[in-house]
């Protein structure tokens, strides 16, 4: 009966938060509005224009899941949207740090990621 009622709920972010983000790598460019949930075992990133979904991300410990594709180790999707040579968990810690804005440019390999919280 317990699991019957508790696998019905949905689930509430820990944190939510509004902000400008910035994705830009020579596999991805996103810029707009959008909001990052911290769930208990992962971190959802969307990115809205004109009111529609145009990223869905959700990066948890071992994958990183978009809806434009299925979901991918962290090495392969760092390999394929970033560089192989970032830590696994580069991405998930970039978009879980508490600071208003977050700054990470690395030129040789022309990536640019900017997260301006609301």
């Amino acid at each position: 009966m317990i699991f019957l009622f508790t696998g019905c709920f949905t689930r509430t972010p820990q944190i939510t938060s509004s902000a400008t983000i910035l994705i830009k790598t020579p596999a991805m460019k996103f810029y707009d509005k959008g909001f990052i949930f911290k769930y208990e075992d992962y971190t959802q990133v969307q990115i809205f224009t004109a009111g529609t979904v145009i990223l869905d991300m959700k990066i948890y410990e071992d994958r990183v899941c978009k809806s434009t594709f299925e979901c991918q180790d962290l090495k392969t999707f760092n390999r394929n949207n970033l560089h192989k040579s970032y830590d696994d968990r580069f991405l998930k810690e970039l978009f879980e740090r508490n600071q208003k804005e977050v700054v990470f440019r690395d030129k040789e390999n022309r990536i640019l990621i900017k997260i301006k919280r609301d």
